[in-house]
C-alpha cells in the first residue's frame, strides 16, 4: 500500500463530520493569528496600565512571537507519534487558560508569562493545522481545504488591529484576552469529537531534539526580535551564532534519522525545500506591507485609524475571493502549482511597487485598488504553494510538512517586521515607502524561488556535468 493509499484509508467519508473538523480548526486557528497582532494596538494603554516603558512593552509582542516559533516543530513531530487530535485540543486549551491569565494581568511579569503561554499554545494548533486538513480531504480537494484554512489565518492577521480597535472603544485592553476563553470552547469541544488521530509512526517522542530545536528556534526569533529594537546588535548577533552553532549540532544528532525534528529529510526534496522559501518571501512581503502602511497611511497621508483599518481590509477580502477561484485550480491539476504562485507573487511584487509610488494626494479607493492588487497576488500564492507542501510529503509525515508550512509563515513574518524596523531606523520618515519597495523585491525572490521548483527547472539540474 503506497502512502497515498494509506492516507485515503484514514480519511473519514461523511462531509458533515469534515465541515465540523474544519470549524474547530478555523475557530483556533483565527484565534491564534489574530493574537499574534491584536495586542500591538493596545500597547501603549498595556504600558501606562500596568506602569512600564514603551521599550519594555514591546515585550509583550515579542513573547507570543518567540515562544510560538520555538515550540512549533517538536509540537509537530509530537503530533506524528501521540496524535494531531491530542495535540491540536490541548493546545486549543492552554491557548484559552493563557488568555485568561493576560486577561486578569494586575503585572507586567504575569502578562508577560501568559503571552508566553499563549504563544506555546498557539504553536500546538498551527503545528499541525495543516496535517488535519490533509487527514480530512480526500486528494483531490486538498487544494481547497487548505485554501479555507490558509484564507482564515491571513484574515486573522490582517484584521488583528482592526478587532482591537473595536474592542478598545468600549472596553479596557484585559478584554482582548479574555474574548478568546469562550470562543476557544467550542473549538475544543468540536476538535474532541471530529477531528482525526491522523497516520501516525510509532516512534517514540525524542526530548533532547525537542530541546536543541527550541533553543535553536528561540535564539534565533530572540536575535531577530532584538534587532527589530536596534539597542542591542551585539547581543543579538551573538544570540543568532548560537542558534547557528544549536543548529549544526542538532543535524549531526538526528543525521540519518527516518523523521528528523528540523524535518531536514522533507526540506531536501526539491518541492518542498522550495516551497518554504517561497513561503518565507512572500509572508515577508505581507508583514512589510502590514507593517509599514498604517504609519504610511495615517503619519504621511492623514487618514484616521479607523479608515486606515477598513482601507487595509482590501487585502483579506480579495484574498478570500481568490481563495474560491485558486482553490479548484490547485485541485485539477492543469495549471502547475509553481506556475500559479510564481504569477502570484510577480502581481504581489508590482502591487507593492505601485504602493510605494503612491503620491500625496491618492484618494482612499487608489490605495484599495492597490491593496486589492497585492491581495490578487497573494491570494495565487497562498493555496498552491500549501498544497504543494502537503502533497509532497508521504503521509506519515504530514506533520512535519504542517510544521513547515506554519514555521515558513511565521519566519517569513518576523524578518519582514524586522525589516520594517531597520528601515525606520536607516530612512526615518521615508521608512514605509522603502519597507514597501523591498517588500516587492522579496515578493519577486520569492517567485524565483518558486520558479525552480518547474520541470524544466529539475532537468537542466538533474543532468550530469562531465
Amino acid at each position: 500500500m503506497t502512502p497515498s493509499d494509506t492516507l485515503a484509508a484514514a480519511l473519514p467519508v461523511p462531509t458533515n463530520e469534515r465541515r465540523l473538523a474544519m470549524a474547530a480548526l478555523m475557530c483556533a486557528s483565527i484565534l491564534a493569528s489574530l493574537d499574534t497582532t491584536i495586542a500591538n494596538t493596545a500597547l501603549p494603554q498595556i504600558a501606562e496600565s500596568l506602569r512600564t516603558s514603551e521599550a519594555a512593552v514591546i515585550w509583550v509582542a515579542n513573547a507570543y512571537q518567540i515562544s510560538m516559533i520555538a515550540m512549533l516543530l517538536p509540537f509537530a513531530s509530537l503530533g506524528e507519534r501521540v496524535g494531531y487530535k491530542a495535540v491540536f485540543a490541548c493546545g486549543v486549551a492552554l491557548f484559552a487558560l493563557a488568555s485568561a491569565l493576560c486577561g486578569g494581568a494586575s503585572a507586567f511579569w504575569v502578562l508577560i508569562l501568559g503571552r508566553a503561554l499563549q504563544g506555546i499554545g498557539a504553536a500546538a494548533m498551527s503545528s499541525v493545522a495543516a496535517a488535519v486538513v490533509r487527514h480530512i480531504y480526500p486528494p483531490h480537494m486538498l487544494g481547497r481545504g487548505l485554501g479555507a484554512h490558509a484564507l482564515v489565518v491571513a484574515i486573522g492577521f490582517t484584521l488583528g488591529p482592526v478587532v482591537a480597535s473595536a474592542v478598545l472603544s468600549v472596553a479596557s485592553w484585559h478584554w482582548l484576552f479574555l474574548i478568546n476563553v469562550p470562543l476557544a470552547a467550542p473549538s475544543i469541544a468540536l476538535a474532541l469529537r471530529y477531528l482525526p488521530r491522523g497516520v501516525h509512526a510509532p516512534r517514540p517522542f525524542e526530548p533532547t531534539p525537542a530541546v536543541l530545536c527550541t533553543a535553536l528556534l528561540g535564539l534565533l526569533t530572540l536575535g531577530i526580535c532584538l534587532l527589530e529594537n536596534g539597542n542591542t546588535p551585539n547581543i543579538a548577533l551573538s544570540l543568532v551564532a548560537v542558534a547557528t552553532v544549536l543548529f549544526f549540532v542538532l543535524l549531526r544528532l538526528q543525521r540519518g534519522h527516518p523523521a528528523p525534528m528540523l524535518a531536514i529529510d522533507l526540506l531536501a526534496m526539491r518541492s518542498i525545500g522550495f516551497s518554504s522559501l517561497t513561503s518565507i518571501c512572500a509572508f515577508a512581503t505581507q508583514s512589510l506591507a502590514l507593517v509599514s502602511l498604517p504609519f504610511l497611511l495615517q503619519s504621511t497621508l492623514g487618514i484616521t485609524v479607523v479608515r486606515t483599518g477598513f482601507v487595509l481590509a482590501a487585502w483579506p477580502l480579495v484574498v478570500a475571493v481568490m481563495a474560491a477561484v485558486v482553490s479548484p485550480l490547485s485541485d485539477n491539476g492543469r495549471v502547475s502549482l509553481a506556475v500559479l504562485c510564481s504569477a502570484g507573487l510577480a502581481i504581489l511584487a508590482i502591487g507593492m511597487w505601485a504602493l510605494a509610488l503612491m503620491p500625496a494626494h491618492v484618494s482612499e479607493a487608489g490605495i484599495a485598488l492597490r491593496l486589492a492588487l497585492c491581495g490578487v497576488g497573494f491570494g495565487l500564492f497562498q493555496a498552491p504553494n500549501m498544497r504543494e507542501i502537503m502533497s509532497s510529503a508521504p503521509a506519515g509525515r504530514s506533520g512535519g510538512a504542517s510544521g513547515i508550512i506554519a514555521i515558513s509563515r511565521l519566519m517569513g513574518q518576523t524578518m519582514g517586521a524586522a525589516l520594517v524596523a531597520q528601515c525606520f531606523h536607516t530612512w526615518s520618515a521615508a521608512g514605509p515607502a522603502m519597507a514597501l519597495w523591498i517588500g516587492g523585491a522579496t515578493a519577486l525572490l520569492g517567485g524565483c524561488f518558486s520558479a525552480l521548483r518547474l520541470q524544466r527547472f529539475q532537468r537542466v539540474s538533474e543532468v550530469p556535468t562531465a
